[in-house]
């Protein structure tokens, strides 16, 4: 007999600082283990985006690729979405107002 492990499908919802961007990633990419679904990062308290907060997004990015969760961002204002798109982020998310 061969049994699978079924992976848990859930959505995650999480509210980013500004002050602690990188942080707040670090701590939803630890959600993404063993589950699949969506994660929606709310982003509507976030006015800029900094050098470190762009290495955050392109590890959260690549951790949740590789898990297979899609990502939502919720909120972003035009300045943030510009800088995603510029470092060439903007494909890797979904966004939602």
């Amino acid at each position: 007999m061969v049994t699978s492990m079924a992976r848990e499908t859930i959505s995650v919802w999480l509210k980013i600082d500004e002050e602690r961007m990188a942080q707040a990633l670090q701590e939803a990419g630890k959600k993404l283990d063993g589950v699949e679904g969506e994660v929606t990062l709310d982003f509507s308290s976030v006015q800029r985006i900094d050098p470190s907060g762009v290495n955050a997004m392109q590890e959260f990015a690549s951790l949740a690729d590789g898990r297979g969760v899609k990502v939502v961002l919720r909120g972003v204002n035009v300045n943030v979405y510009k800088v995603l798109k510029l470092v060439r982020l903007g494909t890797r998310f979904s966004f939602m107002s």
